[in-house]
């Protein structure tokens, strides 16, 4: 949050994995804050961090959202004040399942499109 010290029972936003959640503060040391998961707002990314968007890397990991009521340990800064209410798990877990695999589905359809073009322009250089 930027302030040391996050308040025990404020409402959050916080990011985590790759992930971001609305979440309660239990607690804060000042470096890290221990909030507990009530929403989803974005699902955490598939595949190898190190690597991304490579298929054939050796650590093709699967992330889960945290779950409902889960504690999670975050930086700080990794917390922002959130205002409004807090939407239902399962609903905000959805929405947020259903964005990402568009997102990909997107990314797939470009990637193919890409590969299209590049193989047009690869008989228009051969002559």
């Amino acid at each position: 949050m930027n302030e040391p010290n996050a308040t025990p029972g404020q409402i959050v936003k916080a990011a985590y994995k790759t992930g971001e959640y609305i979440a309660e503060v239990a607690e804060s040391d000042g470096r890290r804050v221990l909030v507990q998961v009530h929403a989803v707002l974005q699902h955490p990314t598939q595949g190898d961090l190190h690597h991304p968007y490579d298929p054939d890397a050796p650590m093709f990991h699967e992330r889960r959202a945290s779950a409902y009521g889960e504690k999670v340990w975050v930086p700080a800064a990794a917390v922002k004040p959130y205002d409004g209410a807090i939407p239902p798990y399962k609903e905000t877990l959805m929405t947020a399942l259903g964005a990402e695999m568009e997102r990909m589905d997107r990314l797939q359809r470009w990637a193919q499109r890409s590969l299209e073009r590049l193989r047009s322009l690869e008989k228009d250089y051969k002559g």
